[in-house]
């Protein structure tokens, strides 16, 4: 997908005719999507400056702002002109993202792209048109779940303007997406959304860390940390069932049989998980609501898969960043 701000770069916009040439109306709906994104987008220091500007939006710019820097000056992300605007779309989510497995697969489907390469999902301006193609992949037998997106990076083709979409979160969730959508910009593999997204997974994680430790605030550093631990925790039962399940899938059975399995094994990890909540005094229904399929746990592996690898090798660099940038990398080129 594409987004930029009003101050966009020369470079971005040469970028627009080829995708359209390459791939008809998919791209030509995202052009549009992208234009209204940029026509909507304005410096975030007019705004603030702006006696109309509701104090609630402008506390939450000036956190922006402060945080923008300290991914520059801390994080040693790219310095650049993205995250300087504001986008008010006028609605809760700026794309929705269609993923699609096989019912007896947890490989999800993948599409290419000239800038990003082969990701595994498809995201579109408007739900409705996410709803009737998600529909179509379901006719034909796949496993399919659509999802609403409140932010993305284009890896710094353009300068990502901050969404308003972005405003309905938490301060902790709002920082720590704009550390993750930075990091893609750092350091980003062409057609590996598992390594994307579990490097930027990682970089949002250690930099909330020390984004909190340098507000002093000590009790917030902890309770992030225990919300990452138990995030941890639910995804050693993910990939138990993706264990479980990808030994049923290869196995010489009917399709019933392998339905039956499946269901019985999600079943199971749907239970597992509202355990796992409750005993921690969390909604139950707060993580993995809804359905299960191979879909949903593709998609959820591919931003949490490769965490533990990269927190070892921040620890190996002793906690140093450029040192974390440099053997990230070096996994990125194997």
């Amino acid at each position: 997908m594409l987004c930029s701000s009003v101050r966009r770069k020369r470079p971005g916009w040469l970028l627009l005719t080829p995708l359209l040439l390459l791939q008809g109306c998919y791209f030509t709906h995202v052009a549009r999507g992208h234009m209204d994104l940029m026509n909507r987008a304005e410096p975030i220091d007019e705004i603030v400056a702006d006696n109309s500007t509701p104090e609630s939006l402008v506390r939450r710019l000036q956190l922006v702002q402060e945080a923008r820097q300290f991914s520059i000056d801390v994080l040693k992300l790219p310095d650049n002109d993205s995250y300087r605007t504001y986008s008010d779309i006028e609605r809760d989510f700026v794309v929705w993202n269609i993923f699609v497995a096989p019912e007896f697969s947890l490989t999800p489907r993948r599409w290419c792209y000239p800038i990003s390469g082969c990701v595994s999902y498809r995201g579109y301006f408007r739900k409705a048109i996410a709803k009737r193609k998600g529909k179509r992949w379901a006719e034909k037998g796949y496993d399919v779940i659509i999802g609403g997106v409140s932010a993305y990076s284009t890896l710094g083709a353009f300068e990502d303007p901050v969404i308003s979409s972005m405003m309905h979160w938490d301060d902790n969730r709002l920082i720590g997406t704009l550390f993750h959508e930075l990091a893609h910009q750092k350091l980003y593999e062409k057609s590996d959304t598992e390594f994307n997204e579990s490097f930027a997974t990682s970089v949002e994680e250690f930099g909330m860390i020390l984004w909190l430790q340098s507000r002093g605030d000590d009790a917030a550093v902890a309770e992030y940390q225990k919300t990452r631990e138990l995030r941890q925790r639910l995804m050693s039962l993910v990939a138990e069932a993706r264990s479980d399940l990808a030994d049923y899938y290869a196995e010489t059975l009917d399709d019933d049989e392998k339905r039956l399995l499946k269901e019985h094994r999600l079943d199971l990890l749907q239970e597992q998980v509202r355990a796992t909540l409750i005993s921690e005094g969390r909604e139950p229904d707060s993580w993995l609501a809804g359905d299960l399929n191979n879909a949903r746990l593709a998609s959820i592996s591919l931003y949490e898969g490769r965490v533990p690898e990269f927190r070892q090798v921040f620890a190996d660099c002793d906690m140093d960043i450029e040192c974390f940038y440099a053997k990230a990398g070096e996994l990125a080129a194997r």
